[in-house]
Parts: C-alpha cells; sequence; structure tokens
C-alpha cells in the first residue's frame, strides 16, 4: 500500500504542477509504474475544477464558470495536455513522413495547425460545459477527466512508443503496459461512477463511453499509421479529444 501511495504521488507530480512533498528518493521506474494511477489523477484535476465551477456559477453565470474552470484546470497541469495536442496537430498537419513529423513536433514554436486545434479544442470544452445544468458540469468536470486519462493509457496498452526512446521526454513512458496494468487504473472509474450514475441516465452513460472510445480508437488508429505508434504528444492530443468526447456525450442527450 505505501508503494502504491509513493506511486499515486510521482503520478500526481508528473501530471499536475500541485504543490506535493518531494520524495527523499527516486526510481525511475516509478514513473512508468505510476501510469496505473493516471485516471486517479484526472479525477483530482476535474474534482479541483469542478470545485472552481460552482461558485464562479453562482456568480457569474455557466459561460464564465466554464472558461474559469477549464483555465485552472490547465494552470494545475501546466498545459501539459494542450502542448501534446497543438504539437500533435502540427506535427501530423505539416509533415508528410514519420521523421518529418516527429521533428516538427519537437519544434517548441506553435504552427497555423497547433493554433487552431488548440483554439477549436478550448472552444468545444467551454462551450458544451456551459451547455449543461450546474450539477452536470461539475459531473462531467470529473468523469470527463478521469476518463480521458483512461484512454491515454488504452493506448499505451495498445501501441509501442513510435518516437526515438533515447531521445524520449519521459523515458520509462516508452514502455508498453500490460492488459492487468490498464485493469488497475480502470478500477480507479468505479467510484466516481458508482457516485454519479444514479445521476444521469443510461443513455448519457453509453453515449459518453462510446464517444470516448470512438475517440481513443480513432487517435489509435491515426497514431499507428502516422508515427507506428504512440508518443507523449500523441497522448495528450488523445486526453484533450476523449475530454471533449465524454463533455459531448453528455450534453447532447439534453
Amino acid at each position: 500500500m505505501r508503494h502504491e501511495l509513493t506511486l499515486l504521488l510521482v503520478a500526481t507530480q508528473f501530471l499536475t504542477r500541485l504543490p506535493l512533498p518531494a520524495l527523499t528518493h527516486f526510481n525511475p521506474d516509478w514513473l512508468h509504474q505510476s501510469s496505473r494511477h493516471f485516471p486517479a489523477v484526472g479525477l483530482l484535476v476535474g474534482a479541483l475544477s469542478a470545485l472552481i465551477y460552482w461558485p464562479a456559477q453562482l456568480v457569474f453565470g455557466p459561460l464564465p464558470a466554464a472558461v474559469l474552470a477549464t483555465a485552472f484546470s490547465i494552470y494545475i497541469t501546466g498545459a501539459f495536455h494542450e502542448d501534446g495536442l497543438a504539437d500533435t496537430c502540427d506535427g501530423l498537419g505539416g509533415g508528410l513522413t514519420k521523421e518529418r513529423a516527429l521533428t516538427i513536433m519537437k519544434d517548441s514554436r506553435l504552427g497555423t495547425f497547433g493554433t487552431l486545434g488548440l483554439v477549436l479544442a478550448l472552444l468545444l470544452k467551454i462551450a458544451l460545459l456551459a451547455s449543461l445544468n450546474p450539477a452536470l458540469a461539475m459531473t462531467a468536470l470529473v468523469l470527463a477527466h478521469g476518463g480521458s486519462r483512461l484512454a491515454c493509457i488504452s493506448l499505451i496498452t495498445l501501441l509501442p512508443y513510435g518516437g526515438d526512446v533515447e531521445h524520449a521526454k519521459a523515458k520509462p513512458m516508452a514502455q508498453q503496459l500490460t492488459p492487468f496494468q490498464w485493469g488497475l487504473a480502470s478500477l480507479w472509474l468505479l467510484p466516481p461512477l458508482w457516485w454519479f450514475g444514479p445521476q444521469l441516465s443510461d443513455v448519457q452513460l453509453l453515449l459518453a463511453g462510446l464517444l470516448a472510445v470512438a475517440t481513443t480508437a480513432y487517435m489509435h488508429r491515426l497514431l499507428k499509421r502516422r508515427l507506428g505508434g504512440y508518443t507523449g504528444d500523441g497522448l495528450g492530443a488523445t486526453q484533450q479529444l476523449a475530454e471533449i468526447a465524454i463533455y459531448a456525450g453528455l450534453a447532447a442527450w439534453l
């Protein structure tokens, strides 16, 4: 149990900028092992964002609240996944070959494809959240942030690493996960589904789940065809699109 708590701390430090106690010693392999707790970190990010959304919608209304909650989630994650989405759009949009795409994705400058992808993603997230009633918007924040991190774990399980392992920003993450590790990660979604499930209709849950799975399957096919596997930026893009898909599933039923 103590080791799992350490791995949860490592996962939170890797995916967020939350102030946490430093580890007295660190094993690089812990980063790979901590990936099974990525959905838990997503749930935490979603819950904190929901705490921002609730008072904001009481004071300003649903649209400003959606903007503030989205901005807060970006702040506490350091735009980690948004950066991956922008780099992926630039790389796959401007690179005709795998090598060229990976070179573009490593470039810190933001291009046309990345700018458009990032702006459209933010607009979609804010618009969909603002279309929900306050209680459902808070539920959506928690479920979407948690579920979208599981989408990333799915790609790490199903695909090999598509970039140059030696130049990977986080080498321990350039390793495939086992189905057992994926199963452990998925367990994190059971408590929120049990808690929020009665507030949602079966159609809402089904539609949100189907859209998230479809988005993950699309990214699996795209990354496999264009890059031969996943990359860190590709995982960030997957998280962003899966988050939007879950919002869309919950909003479409209304």
